[in-house]
Protein backbone atom coordinates (compact mmCIF):
# COMPACT_ATOMS: atom_id res chain seq x y z
CA UNK A 1 0.00 0.00 0.00
CA UNK A 2 1.36 3.62 -0.56
CA UNK A 3 2.54 5.10 1.88
CA UNK A 4 4.64 8.14 0.34
CA UNK A 5 2.52 10.48 -1.13
CA UNK A 6 -0.55 10.87 0.94
CA UNK A 7 -2.98 10.24 -1.59
CA UNK A 8 -4.51 8.25 0.91
CA UNK A 9 -5.36 11.35 2.94
CA UNK A 10 -7.89 11.92 -0.38
CA UNK A 11 -11.17 10.68 1.00
CA UNK A 12 -12.57 8.21 -1.57
CA UNK A 13 -8.46 7.02 -1.94
CA UNK A 14 -8.06 6.23 1.23
CA UNK A 15 -11.24 4.66 1.49
CA UNK A 16 -10.46 2.33 -1.41
CA UNK A 17 -6.84 1.50 -0.11
CA UNK A 18 -9.06 0.70 3.35
CA UNK A 19 -10.99 -1.52 1.21
CA UNK A 20 -8.32 -3.04 -0.37
CA UNK A 21 -7.00 -4.30 3.15
CA UNK A 22 -10.18 -5.41 4.34
CA UNK A 23 -9.96 -8.25 0.72
CA UNK A 24 -6.43 -8.99 1.56
CA UNK A 25 -7.74 -9.85 5.51
CA UNK A 26 -10.73 -11.45 3.90
CA UNK A 27 -8.07 -13.70 1.60
CA UNK A 28 -6.55 -15.84 4.24
CA UNK A 29 -10.57 -17.44 5.17
CA UNK A 30 -11.03 -17.95 1.76
CA UNK A 31 -7.71 -19.53 1.59
CA UNK A 32 -7.49 -21.32 4.43
CA UNK A 33 -11.28 -23.37 3.38
CA UNK A 34 -9.75 -23.97 0.01
CA UNK A 35 -6.83 -25.69 1.67
CA UNK A 36 -9.20 -27.51 3.86
CA UNK A 37 -11.82 -28.39 0.41
CA UNK A 38 -14.48 -27.51 2.74
CA UNK A 39 -17.11 -26.33 0.69
CA UNK A 40 -19.88 -24.93 3.21
CA UNK A 41 -16.74 -22.79 4.31
CA UNK A 42 -15.46 -21.68 1.20
CA UNK A 43 -19.28 -20.61 0.22
CA UNK A 44 -19.27 -18.62 3.18
CA UNK A 45 -15.98 -16.99 2.50
CA UNK A 46 -17.16 -16.21 -1.12
CA UNK A 47 -20.68 -14.74 0.27
CA UNK A 48 -18.49 -12.12 2.41
CA UNK A 49 -15.82 -11.95 -0.29
CA UNK A 50 -18.13 -10.92 -2.95
CA UNK A 51 -20.05 -8.50 -0.24
CA UNK A 52 -16.42 -7.07 -0.27
CA UNK A 53 -15.44 -7.16 -3.94
CA UNK A 54 -18.94 -5.89 -5.35
CA UNK A 55 -19.41 -2.68 -4.14
CA UNK A 56 -15.83 -1.95 -4.36
CA UNK A 57 -15.45 -2.58 -7.91
CA UNK A 58 -18.75 -0.88 -8.83
CA UNK A 59 -17.58 2.47 -7.28
CA UNK A 60 -14.20 2.66 -8.73
CA UNK A 61 -15.76 1.96 -12.27
CA UNK A 62 -18.80 4.27 -11.84
CA UNK A 63 -16.78 7.50 -10.64
CA UNK A 64 -13.15 7.71 -10.04
CA UNK A 65 -12.14 5.27 -13.67
CA UNK A 66 -14.98 7.19 -15.13
CA UNK A 67 -13.62 10.76 -14.76
CA UNK A 68 -10.17 9.35 -15.27
CA UNK A 69 -11.59 7.78 -18.64
CA UNK A 70 -11.43 11.20 -19.90
CA UNK A 71 -8.31 12.18 -19.86
CA UNK A 72 -6.41 10.01 -22.61
CA UNK A 73 -3.68 9.72 -20.78
CA UNK A 74 -5.25 7.65 -18.32
CA UNK A 75 -7.70 5.88 -20.97
CA UNK A 76 -5.90 3.09 -21.65
CA UNK A 77 -4.40 1.99 -17.91
CA UNK A 78 -8.19 2.60 -16.63
CA UNK A 79 -9.39 0.16 -19.30
CA UNK A 80 -6.93 -2.68 -18.23
CA UNK A 81 -7.98 -2.08 -14.69
CA UNK A 82 -12.10 -2.46 -15.96
CA UNK A 83 -10.80 -5.69 -17.51
CA UNK A 84 -9.18 -6.93 -14.74
CA UNK A 85 -11.96 -6.71 -12.39
CA UNK A 86 -13.64 -8.47 -15.36
CA UNK A 87 -10.82 -11.37 -14.89
CA UNK A 88 -10.79 -11.41 -11.31
CA UNK A 89 -14.51 -12.37 -11.06
CA UNK A 90 -14.05 -15.15 -13.73
CA UNK A 91 -11.36 -16.55 -11.25
CA UNK A 92 -13.46 -15.78 -8.17
CA UNK A 93 -16.10 -17.65 -9.68
CA UNK A 94 -14.68 -20.55 -10.36
CA UNK A 95 -13.35 -20.99 -6.66
CA UNK A 96 -16.61 -20.52 -5.66
CA UNK A 97 -17.59 -23.13 -7.55
CA UNK A 98 -15.24 -25.94 -6.33
CA UNK A 99 -12.12 -24.68 -8.13
CA UNK A 100 -9.76 -24.53 -5.17
CA UNK A 101 -7.04 -24.91 -7.03
CA UNK A 102 -7.54 -21.89 -8.89
CA UNK A 103 -7.48 -19.81 -5.35
CA UNK A 104 -3.78 -18.83 -5.48
CA UNK A 105 -4.25 -17.64 -8.70
CA UNK A 106 -7.35 -15.46 -7.88
CA UNK A 107 -4.78 -14.32 -4.71
CA UNK A 108 -2.11 -13.55 -6.98
CA UNK A 109 -4.02 -11.34 -9.84
CA UNK A 110 -5.91 -9.69 -6.92
CA UNK A 111 -2.62 -8.56 -5.36
CA UNK A 112 -1.04 -7.48 -8.33
CA UNK A 113 -4.40 -5.63 -9.34
CA UNK A 114 -4.59 -3.67 -6.03
CA UNK A 115 -0.73 -2.91 -5.82
CA UNK A 116 -1.07 -1.12 -9.32
CA UNK A 117 -4.04 1.00 -8.42
CA UNK A 118 -2.64 1.80 -4.82
CA UNK A 119 0.85 2.51 -6.05
CA UNK A 120 0.08 3.29 -9.37
CA UNK A 121 -3.13 5.14 -10.35
CA UNK A 122 -4.39 6.17 -6.86
CA UNK A 123 -1.06 8.44 -6.71
CA UNK A 124 -1.65 9.66 -10.28
CA UNK A 125 -4.71 10.84 -9.76
CA UNK A 126 -4.34 12.66 -6.45
CA UNK A 127 -1.70 14.62 -8.52
CA UNK A 128 -3.31 15.46 -11.51
CA UNK A 129 -7.26 15.57 -11.16
CA UNK A 130 -8.49 19.36 -9.29
CA UNK A 131 -11.08 20.01 -7.24
CA UNK A 132 -13.86 20.31 -9.76
CA UNK A 133 -13.24 16.59 -10.78
CA UNK A 134 -13.01 15.36 -7.58
CA UNK A 135 -16.30 16.76 -6.48
CA UNK A 136 -17.90 14.39 -9.65
CA UNK A 137 -15.99 11.48 -8.22
CA UNK A 138 -17.67 11.78 -5.14
CA UNK A 139 -21.22 12.54 -6.89
CA UNK A 140 -20.83 9.06 -8.70
CA UNK A 141 -18.67 7.23 -6.09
Amino acid sequence: MCSYCGCKDIELIGRYMDEHEQLINELGILRRACDAQDLAAVEAACDHLRGLMQPHFDSEERSLFAVLREDEDFTEHVDLLCSEHDDLWGLFDAVEGGDFSGYKAFEDRLRIHMDREDNGLFPAAAVSLDGPQWERIMDLA
